[in-house]
């Protein structure tokens, strides 16, 4: 990442992780699909209403892996190996911890999470199974998360790919297999899941425990280094609370959009499952975005790092214009491929044709916010997303609903609003900022300075 032509690069980095983000998604989207079209509209409804619940808690461990990747690069692009090697060893460690902690928490507090959603009787009952099962295997996710965000840091972005492309075809397949074949409806879809995370899992591991690179894992040196967790926390606890907390502000909103019913709840399913795949791309270059700046930082090249930046913006302009037509005018299939009911789709088409033209804002604004992370200021990026997508917005929701029109789409519209916020005060900020003066890279080298005159 250090040298070359900068859009070849993030775009050869991007493809890999695009495929496997693409692939990720496909765990909840093929579950949704089946349900949808072979078991029932409430039990499309409970797949699909679950996920701000799951995204709230599994949020809090990305962020740790998100800074995990951060630090691993910025050694990585510094020439800093052993540093490199024990933040992963420092990292799994905390992974195996987390992994507990969030598989409780997600057991005893999936009951809450749904009366708070406002989530109606018909669909409670399948959308409290589908939680238990989950919960009881996302161990194997966060694992699988930890261990890619550990390749990709040093440039490997390929090998993820394969392990969740292999992952996600088996769980395809025992998603039709226990529910047209064993008739185990939601379970049947929640336990292919956690089949198919567990195989991603061991792939990975398996990857880190024989890679020679600096990233081995060994089991003798599985340990947390405090000043490396220190790093780490500085890190992934502003992208963790920015992620977690946004999700959480994602219940409040379904719970705007379950008051209307199913169908309307269904709608909102198909929407949101379009949604992750055209914003896909644009989460990929953001993640190329994030390890392009840490190793140019790593490595000195604030100028580059810049560089990548603009680059990534270029991009992501691209692709949206790209995008956008084509999901505008085929949206009613695209529904009706998750759920064909006429009024699901009638919800589903108005919201997808609503949403897709803000996507040039939320893209601006997702690149910025990497390009910071990667420079090591997480902490500004998380106050104004925060700012943006949780304020604003259920003040947004509490204005509208209240004074204006209690109706789906000025509801739904809650969205491109703080977006649009989100990038006017991004651009602003990231211009005047002090590009990679909080890197690890740049603290370290202040350290031997100052170690240098005493």
């Amino acid at each position: 990442m250090t040298e070359g032509n900068i859009a070849r690069l993030l775009i050869a980095f991007a493809i890999p992780l695009l495929l496997g983000n693409a692939f990720q998604q496909l765990y909840n989207m093929v579950d949704t699909w089946v349900v949808g079209n072979f078991v029932s509209n409430e039990a499309f409804s409970a797949v699909g209403t679950v996920g701000p619940i799951i995204n709230t808690l599994i949020s809090l461990f990305m962020g740790f892996s998100s800074g995990a990747g951060v630090v691993i690069a910025q050694y990585y692009g510094a020439g800093k190996r052993e540093e490199a090697s024990r933040t992963v060893h420092t990292a799994v460690v905390m992974t195996a911890i987390f992994a507990v902690v969030l598989s409780t928490a997600g057991v005893l507090l999936r009951n809450t999470f749904l009366h708070f959603m406002r989530t109606p009787d018909n669909v409670l009952p399948e959308a409290r199974t589908y939680l238990l099962i989950f919960f009881s295997g996302v161990g194997s996710l966060m694992f699988y998360n930890i261990g890619a965000a550990t390749l990709q840091a040093i440039g490997d972005s390929k090998r993820p790919f394969y392990f969740l492309a292999t992952a996600a075809t088996l769980n395809i397949i025992g998603d039709l297999t226990f529910v047209l074949k064993f008739h185990m409806g939601v379970e049947g879809v929640a336990l292919a899941t956690i089949l198919a995370m567990l195989v991603s899992a061991v792939l990975v591991f398996r990857t880190l425990f024989t890679t020679n690179t600096c990233v081995r894992i060994h089991l003798s040196k599985l340990r947390i280094d405090p000043v490396l967790l220190k790093q780490i926390f500085r890190m992934g606890i502003p992208a963790a609370a920015q992620m977690a907390i946004i999700s959480f502000s994602n219940v409040f909103v379904q719970g705007y959009i379950n008051q209307f019913g199913a169908d309307v709840m269904s709608g909102w399913t198909s929407y949101a499952k379009i949604d992750a795949l055209v914003f896909l791309p644009i989460q990929s270059i953001a993640l190329a975005t994030t390890t392009f700046v840490g190793q140019n930082i790593g490595s000195g090249q604030i100028p580059r790092a810049r560089d990548g930046v603009r680059t990534a913006s270029r991009l992501c302009l691209v692709i949206i214009l790209v995008l956008a037509l084509p999901v505008m005018v085929f949206a009613p299939n695209l529904v009706a491929f998750f759920n064909a009911k006429p009024e699901v789709v009638m919800y589903g088409t108005m919201i997808l044709r609503w949403m897709t033209p803000f996507y040039l804002f939320a893209s601006s604004a997702n690149i910025h916010n990497a390009g910071l992370r990667g420079s090591g200021d997480a902490r500004t990026p998380m106050m104004v997303t925060i700012f943006c997508y949780v304020i604003f917005r259920q003040i947004y929701l509490f204005t509208v609903s209240h004074f204006i029109s209690n109706t789906l789409l000025p509801l739904a519209l809650s969205y491109p609003a703080g977006w649009i916020l989100c990038t006017a005060i991004m651009a602003v900020y990231y211009r005047k900022a002090n590009f990679g003066h909080k890197s690890v890279a740049a603290r370290d080298l202040e350290s031997m300075d100052d170690s240098s005159m005493m």
